[in-house]
């Protein structure tokens, strides 16, 4: 495997001196024996079935178009079993602090009497809802679903970027990118442990069920609608639980309950698990102006009688300034030492913090305390000094909506770069997904975003990012190498592919596609039966589609049949 790792930046596969860590040897073993130009052309394999199963993201205001397919490198990111445990410790016992706050601030706030935090900051906050204050959600679950953003720094340490507690997304991207690797690189998991991740719907399922007001209760998914930038995770995410997505116009109250229209006539929502703002939620709430809510549901939610994943509030713990105080959280509510320490950061609503921010503008980046998805930024080391200054003056205006950082340089990868042909490194970060209830529950991995674009710090997809298939092992490497010997010695099996992988169809790929499951398979039979209305299941649809022509373009391709990436 011709890479070279560097010494500015800690790579993630490789020491400064050339080494391959232990955790990655069984996957540079299966890389050299496959070839480059084989790997080149199963990507193309991915690519299709991404394409094909409607795998896509919005980017708004694009001149090219506004959705995509979502850019992905077959290079997985590996992580050892005992840095998880680290990671896994430190995430849980952040999220516990975070669930803390909010309840305090929502009733006592004594967090803010004692001086920890500062009042003004709180309740300055854009996301603090005071129409919420008094109201204590089922099992005081605020934060159901959390994506904690994690970068490694040039010493390989893992430190917190940001907390993402309103609605986080891009879990289905993992578990599809989970799904393609397993068909198209199968012998590339023989012997290496990688836990799994596919229990994800069903873990989510049983956390939302379990803050239902009764039980066995009807949970239901709430998009704002296919032009959204994340429909298709909405859609993925309903089809896997098994339960209905819907719109704010399916659904209405009546008699102080939530109901939903159906084909077989209404029927009473008990969860929603929500993937839209508070400020649309409800029109009688917060904003008159929104078609996406549902009209009277906050006075069905204060008084209990329906339950809503994540919190409404919640948005204010994962306000960028307050963000610079979750170490503070751990040790007052937990009297615990912190076990993932935060990126360092400046507050523009401190004066001392603005100052070395005006001052130092060139060597920091700054972000908007209330954006999201890589806007509202500036990196200095690549801004122009027109950029700058102009962005400075909206700092001056509002420092209270402005944090600063310095610039990290995050851990870096091998990526296959299509237009050369070769693996170079490139930057990532990390969002472990978190599920919060009785107890918590941590995917094993999270997703891993690539800057794809050479040299970039910025991994969101909106701005030239893509992701990786996050591998977690449950030991510290290197692979069984028993496993591996026919993969890596002995003559490929009858009927495989170079690399001993079987072609798919045959043998223990086909056993393992039934085991797997399909985007169409037994996911899309849980959801069968379920009542959905003619609008729904056609917005389902629509995301769901293609399932039976990519396994054509994966069989016909692979078979010599065809032309990698060509369409059916």
């Amino acid at each position: 495997m011709k890479y070279d790792p560097g010494t500015r930046f800690f790579d993630e596969m490789f020491t400064a001196d050339g080494q391959v860590r232990p955790h990655y040897e069984g996957v540079r073993a299966y890389l050299e024996q496959l070839g480059v130009s084989e790997f080149e052309r199963r990507r193309h394999l991915l690519d299709a079935a991404f394409r094909n199963q409607g795998i896509t993201f919005t980017v708004y205001g694009d001149a090219q178009g506004t959705e995509r397919t979502f850019p992905f490198d077959p290079v997985p990111r590996v992580i050892p079993a005992s840095e998880w445990a680290h990671v896994e410790a430190g995430l849980t016992q952040r999220v516990r602090a975070l669930n803390a706050f909010l309840a305090d601030i929502y009733s006592g706030a004594q967090i803010l009497a004692d001086g920890v935090i500062p009042a003004e900051l709180v309740f300055t906050s854009s996301h603090f809802r005071r129409e919420v204050h008094g109201v204590t959600p089922p099992g005081g679950v605020f934060i159901h679903v959390v994506g904690t953003d994690l970068i490694r720094d040039e010493r390989g340490e893992y430190l917190v970027l940001e907390d993402n507690l309103r609605s986080p997304s891009g879990v289905s991207y993992l578990l599809a990118n989970r799904q393609a690797m397993t068909r198209i690189y199968p012998g590339l998991f023989e012997g290496q442990g990688v836990r799994p991740v596919q229990h994800y719907a069903t873990a989510l399922l049983a956390n939302l069920q379990a803050v239902s007001p009764k039980p066995n209760g009807t949970v239901v998914v709430l998009t704002p609608g296919m032009y959204n930038s994340a429909y298709f995770e909405h859609a993925y995410l309903a089809q896997q639980m098994g339960v209905e997505l819907v719109e704010g116009r399916d659904l209405f109250v009546d008699a102080g309950r939530v109901w939903m229209r159906t084909t077989g006539g209404r029927r009473q929502v008990d969860v929603i698990y929500r993937r839209i703002d508070d400020d649309f939620l409800d029109p009688l709430a917060f904003r008159r102006d929104s078609s996406l809510g549902v009209a009277g549901l906050m006075e069905v939610y204060r008084q209990g009688r329906v339950a809503i994943a994540n919190a409404v509030g919640t948005g204010v713990a994962d306000d960028k300034a307050v963000y610079a105080y979750v170490p503070d959280m751990i040790r007052y509510y937990l009297n615990e030492t912190p076990l993932l320490n935060n990126v360092p950061t400046y507050l523009g609503w401190n004066a001392d913090h603005l100052e070395h921010m005006l001052t130092n503008a060139p060597q920091l980046v700054f972000k908007s305390v209330g954006e999201a998805g890589g806007y509202g930024m500036l990196i200095g080391p690549a801004a122009t000094r027109d950029e700058t200054a102009a962005y400075l003056e909206r700092v001056r205006a509002n420092p209270r909506e402005f944090i600063a950082q310095p610039v990290v340089g995050l851990s870096r990868h091998p990526t296959l770069y299509p237009d050369t042909g070769t693996f170079e490194g490139a930057h990532i970060d990390l969002r472990p997904y978190v599920l919060f209830g009785r107890d918590v529950t941590i995917v094993p991995g999270g997703l891993t975003r690539v800057a794809l674009t050479r040299g970039s710090l910025v991994v969101n997809s909106s701005q030239g990012g893509g992701s990786k298939d996050t591998w977690v092992l449950d030991h510290d490497g290197p692979g069984q190498a028993q496993v591996m010997t026919q993969h890596l010695h002995g003559d490929p099996a009858p009927g495989a592919a170079p690399g001993g992988d079987p072609l798919p169809g045959q043998g223990p790929a086909q056993r393992q596609n039934q085991f797997q499951g399909q985007f169409q398979g037994q996911s899309q039979g849980q959801s069968q039966g379920q009542g959905q209305t003619q609008g729904q299941s056609q917005r389902q649809g629509q995301a769901q589609g293609g399932a039976h022509s990519y396994q054509q373009q994966l069989e016909k391709t692979e078979l010599g049949t065809g032309q990698p990436g060509e369409e059916n």
